[in-house]
């Protein structure tokens, strides 16, 4: 792991999943993480959903249109935190002193509503965090659920405060704002947005906050939808929507908004650079939105981060006179 001074080589890693295969995804995301942290990578990035994969036939076919057995597989293979899964990528982070984010889709144990998860582990191996997406985008409310504000943390590391939002989530004003003041100094972004709008947002963050940037899609081509998976004909269709299901779109910014890696489309690689903490402060000083060019005498966000409160179920008795 390189680390000198506040300084870290971040990994940021555009790959394929494999289609609705947990312990095939797992295999890959931590065979991944040994090449990138082989390369000097102190931080691993990888993209939103990433085990088991994106559900895409929520854009490519019509909602609940004969999605039953995608579905299905997606709760048998979605990630139960704390489980083996989250135990795997710890003891891989651990093995590799890094630390490491990654996108996963999340179910309870006895529970069949998805989330859309990013974790967070810690070169010692722990799991440091999670953040449920608070927002599902469009088709992705007919498989995910809301997350709530009790899942939005903050990581210290030695190089500076690390955490951020999913996709979408970033176009959220008032989230981005409660974890600036929080005092976030390198921003994650794991994502499926593709295009060059999307490279414009994750230069306005940076220059916002006046952070580090890491946005990671992952890549996808019709053709690694895995052989065996059911109706594989149909769920995507290849005339209407190409055939780059997931194109990537992975980038590196700096706190001034200057692009450092990336974009990286249409192919599976891993982009790196060296982050320094120094640059953040640096870059604050004409500029802190939460610190000396904020007016909290004007504005002022409050922010839930209690839990959404427990479904309870209450045995109040048998029906007055049901012996009548």
């Amino acid at each position: 792991m390189t680390t000198v001074d506040g300084k870290v080589t971040v990994a940021a890693v555009q790959a394929a999943y494999v289609l609705m295969d947990g312990q095939a995804c797992l295999d890959r995301a931590i065979a991944l993480l040994r090449q990138a942290a082989a390369t000097g990578a102190g931080i691993v990035v990888f993209p939103e959903a990433f085990i088991p994969g994106t559900p895409f036939w929520i854009d490519s076919r019509r909602i609940w249109d004969g999605d039953d057995q995608w579905y299905a597989l997606l709760v048998e293979h979605a990630v139960i935190v704390p489980g083996p899964v989250t135990q795997a990528l710890g003891a891989a982070a651990r093995e590799t002193g890094t630390y490491v984010v990654i996108g996963v889709q999340e179910r309870e144990p006895h529970g069949m509503t998805i989330f859309n998860t990013t974790l967070y582990f810690g070169p010692d191996g722990s799991l440091l965090g999670k953040h449920r997406k608070l927002m599902p985008t469009g088709s992705e409310r007919t498989v995910w659920g809301m997350g709530d504000g009790s899942t939005l943390p903050v990581i210290d590391t030695p190089y500076g405060r690390l955490s951020g939002l999913t996709c979408w989530e970033n176009y959220m004003p008032l989230a981005r704002f409660y974890l600036y003041s929080q005092g976030v100094d390198i921003w994650v972004a794991p994502t499926l947005a593709p295009t060059d709008g999307w490279v414009a947002t994750m230069r306005h963050i940076a220059r916002e906050n006046r952070c580090y940037v890491i946005g990671v899609n992952p890549c996808l081509h019709v053709d690694q939808i895995p052989a065996g998976f059911p109706d594989r004909d149909k769920v995507w269709n290849v005339e209407q929507r190409g055939e780059w299901i997931e194109p990537g779109n992975t980038i590196i910014v700096d706190p001034h908004g200057e692009i450092l890696a990336g974009p990286l489309r249409h192919e599976e690689s891993i982009l790196y650079a060296e982050l320094d903490l120094a640059a953040v402060r640096s870059a604050r000083r004409v500029f802190d939105p939460v610190g000396h060019y904020h007016r909290p005498d004007i504005f002022r966000l409050l922010v839930d981060t209690s839990p959404r409160p427990p479904v309870v179920v209450r045995d109040f008795g048998p029906p007055e006179h049901a012996d009548r």
